[in-house]
């Protein structure tokens, strides 16, 4: 009976190992996801975008581009290299949540490891169609997701059972979230419409990149009237509602500011790297602010009914 129990232990502390690690890997997948973001922007911006002219291969006889290698093939295949790191970082956070036995956890992580193999396959699509805009803006965005879905999974580990609120102030945090989504669209527009193509050959959307940087310019000043509305509301909620609110104004008004000097000194790549950087910032930040209002809201909303565990369990927690 003794080597039975031994290995029960042994396994439990294995979990309890591993569940030590559900924080820190779900914070490794918001850094690795926008900086998969920040690199896909050096690819485009370099004109490299189809360094590697075919996809899953690199080129038509191989999959990596060691006979034709170039500086433009290096940067695409480098940036295909860098999906085995999303992989790597998304399994042990897979592998993680599942040793914390809470099926939240689980769901959200196999979410996000689902997203990868999905972001692969548009990314080949993206070469395939020679980059058309309209598929490299999906591309883009669904990035955006996996980086919101990121934000939520570790706000998940350390507040596990939350009371989801409605009222004013969840309604401002949702019209807040809704307007940075439209602020991010309305971004890849004008990036699909600009200079910055990937590739000399790639076609554009055809759109008026002077109108779409105005309608931009409108979203961006909405998402910042509502935030400031939001920090108003949140002030006198608990928890870190506040702060939230406040991180998010903060990133808006970087990234706004980023935003104007590089539409008045002509898009130098540089400074479109980094406002690349700002939106995967401003995803995980409104999520934030969203997930943080929702549940300060549903501490003082009086006449809730109780709250709803977040997960269903069939065994204990060891977090």
């Amino acid at each position: 009976m003794s080597e039975p129990v031994s290995l029960d232990l042994q396994t439990l502390r294995s979990r309890a190992r591993w569940a030590g690690w559900v924080r820190p890997l779900g914070i490794a997948s918001i850094v690795a996801n926008i900086g998969i973001v920040v690199t896909g922007g050096a690819v485009r911006l370099t004109g490299s975008g189809l360094g590697c002219p075919t996809w899953p291969r690199c080129t038509e006889d191989s999959f990596t581009p060691h006979g034709e290698l170039d500086l433009h093939s290096a940067i695409e295949f480098g940036n295909r290299l860098l999906t085995f790191v999303l992989v790597a970082v998304a399994v042990a956070t897979f592998v993680a949540a599942w040793a914390t036995a809470r099926r939240d956890l689980r769901r959200l992580a196999l979410v996000m490891a689902l997203g990868i193999p999905a972001q692969a396959i548009i990314g080949g699509i993206t070469v395939l169609t020679d980059l058309n805009p309209w598929v490299v803006a999906f591309h883009l965005l669904c990035s955006m997701a996996i980086i919101g879905v990121a934000v939520l999974f570790v706000r998940r580990v350390d507040h596990p059972d939350p009371v989801l609120a409605t009222g004013p102030a969840v309604t401002l945090a949702w019209g807040t979230f809704a307007a940075g989504w439209l602020t991010l669209y309305v971004g890849t527009m004008v990036t699909g419409s600009g200079p910055h193509a990937g590739d000399v050959d790639a076609p554009r959307n055809g759109l008026d990149p002077l109108q779409l940087s105005q309608l931009h310019a409108d979203a961006v000043f909405l998402l910042v009237g509502l935030t400031l509305g939001l920090l108003a509301v949140a002030w006198n909620l608990p928890g870190d509602a506040r702060r939230a609110a406040g991180v998010l104004l903060g990133v808006l008004l970087a990234q706004g500011l980023v935003g104007f000097v590089q539409y008045a000194t002509d898009l130098p790549e540089v400074l479109v790297g980094i406002h690349m950087l700002g939106a995967g910032l401003v995803s995980a930040a409104m999520t934030w602010a969203l997930l943080a209002v929702r549940e300060a809201a549903g501490t003082t909303t009086p006449g809730l009914t109780p709250p709803r565990p977040a997960q269903d369990q069939d065994v204990p927690s060891v977090v």
